[in-house]
């Protein structure tokens, strides 16, 4: 028999938009049902074990109120919970990983218990229901509005019908949008559609995605055996080398994404690193404790996610193919990174001519999971809404912008800042990496062409392939969520649409208003890049 459950906005996703999203509709006195695959709550921060890609300016403006309190959150998570080195307690911008690429790095529980708690208020008082090993297995449409979602649980089967108002896209793969027939794009668009300098030359490909990741945890202890089991395809990873790579993908050669220019990565800190990077090795790439930071024995060693180069799989995509070609891509996606761990373990050239690095230990604790992997695959492209206005490259490339600045959305919910970094996709194509302007995100990419009551809350707005890698990070993730359930809010009290807000300029004031009164950035500082 099923069970049917009602709110004002039903939240298909627990990604890090879907809980801005859920945080923004409950602080709006509205009812809410969020549904996560997983266990966590999170998304691409805590399943995914990515901690936070941000802009230069990130600690004093650039994002939501609600995200700077994330991350105040973060710090004083442990402030409150670990024993820091005193030069570490002592820093208002305490950087727990000290990582070369987050000024946040923290370990994936920590974000877990931080976004648990901001929506603690919520939970306890039953205005927010969070509904964890639940998927979306089939949607009730009417003409252009959603009538119901059929969820079911992943572990137990049972199903559950999903009734609300509004509902939101906030999966990583926008996997609501072919449950519901909602218009949408995915893969590569063809310079002759866009206009964009760097779509393709030929016709547009469907199935040309940024690579996924599974990523994993590691900490090293010099001196000790912690190798893993040969994986199944360890033969297979450990000679396979793509046609635009300068050596096999196991080793510690490289690209520089912005020129493709070979480089050779040091494993651990000490070495030359590269040169565009000072002090760069692959383990403070994106560390999430430096052990430094807390008192002795606290950690034995430095704990680091492995989401590298090496791990990137893109030998086929996830995202509308049938069942049993999306399991076998993720389980080479887990074969790459348990192949490349045991490479590490085992053959990875050593400055002492030896090889293999035993020391680094498989932290299977973190996530709880049998083979130490992180819940659920990196996304870093999805299902993307054919929406009332699509982003392109001409409007936050500098070489489309004679003025120096991005194009000036009226219908502006939000502000982001991030180069459009696209890493090696299925369709064998290699890195772009383009510079952005800092950009303002604009209401129309998140209105769909027809549909009435579902709204996008992740990385699947009306971006394009180029765009979409400057528009899936996290601070910008979760402004378009926070946007999304703000609006959904907006619209049940107003008694209007999403499409009417966006068209009716006495209607979109009133609503960027709400948005900048929660603590919303709409527009960038002036001369921001002078």
């Amino acid at each position: 028999m099923l069970r049917e459950t009602n709110a004002d906005v039903i939240i298909i996703g627990g990604s890090l938009g879907g809980c801005a999203a859920a945080l923004a509709a409950a602080a709006m006195g509205k009812t809410v049902l969020m549904t996560e695959e997983t266990a966590w709550i999170g998304g691409q921060l805590t399943s995914q074990a990515v901690p936070p890609d941000e802009h230069q300016w990130i600690e004093q403006f650039g994002c939501t109120s609600n995200y700077r309190k994330f991350r105040n959150g973060v710090r004083e998570y442990y402030r409150k919970n670990f024993p820091l080195s005193d030069q570490a307690a002592a820093d208002p911008l305490l950087n727990p990983g000290n990582a070369k690429v987050s000024r946040i790095s923290h370990d994936p529980r920590a974000a877990l218990a931080v976004l648990l708690e901001m929506l603690a208020p919520y939970m306890h008082s039953g205005k927010l229901v969070v509904m964890t090993h639940c998927w979306a297995e089939a949607a009730e449409t009417d003409g252009d509005c959603i009538r119901s979602v059929t969820l079911r649980n992943v572990l137990s089967g049972a199903r559950t019908i999903a009734v609300g108002q509004y509902y939101l896209d906030a999966t990583d793969c926008g996997d609501l949008l072919p449950l519901t027939g909602t218009e949408y794009v995915t893969g590569s668009e063809s310079r002759s559609e866009t206009g964009e300098r760097h779509a393709l030359d030929g016709p547009a490909d469907p199935q040309d995605m940024q690579s996924i990741t599974h990523c994993f945890v590691v900490d090293y202890l010099e001196g000790e055996n912690h190798t893993i089991d040969k994986p199944a395809d360890y033969e297979f990873w450990r000679s396979y080398r793509p046609d635009f790579w300068p050596d096999r993908l196991l080793s510690l050669a490289g690209v520089r994404p912005t020129t493709l220019e070979p480089v050779y990565y040091d494993l651990l800190p000490g070495g030359k690193g590269l040169s565009f990077w000072e002090g760069f090795s692959l383990l403070t790439y994106r560390r999430l404790a430096d052990k430094n930071n807390f008192l002795p024995g606290t950690f034995p060693g430095d704990v680091s996610v492995v989401n590298w180069p090496q791990n990137d799989y893109f030998l086929g995509s996830i995202i509308d193919v049938s069942e049993e070609e999306k399991s076998r891509h993720l389980y080479q996606a887990k074969q790459l990174s348990l192949s490349l761990l045991y490479w590490l373990q085992t053959e990875a050239p050593r400055p002492d001519g030896k090889c293999g690095y035993p020391g680094f230990r498989l932290r299977r604790d973190v996530f709880g999971t049998e083979d130490g992997m992180a819940l659920y695959p990196y996304i870093r492209e999805s299902r993307r809404i054919k929406a009332e206005f699509t982003i392109l490259e001409q409007h936050i490339n500098p070489q489309d912008r004679s003025n120096g600045q991005a194009e000036n959305f009226h219908d502006s919910v939000g502000i982001g800042y991030y180069a459009m970094d696209l890493h090696p996709s299925t369709g064998n194509r290699h890195y772009i990496h383009l510079p952005a302007l800092p950009f303002q995100i604009p209401l129309g990419s998140m209105i769909p062409v027809r549909m009435n009551n579902l709204l996008p809350a992740c990385k699947n707005i009306g971006t394009t392939h180029i765009t979409n890698g400057s528009y899936r990070l996290h601070p910008v993730e979760w402004n378009i969520g926070e946007a999304a359930g703000a609006l959904a809010a907006f619209c049940l009290e107003r008694k209007e649409t999403p499409r009417n807000v966006r068209n009716n300029q006495k209607l979109l004031t009133e609503f960027q208003t709400v948005l900048q009164q929660h603590g919303v950035e709409l527009a960038w500082p002036e001369n921001i890049m002078n």
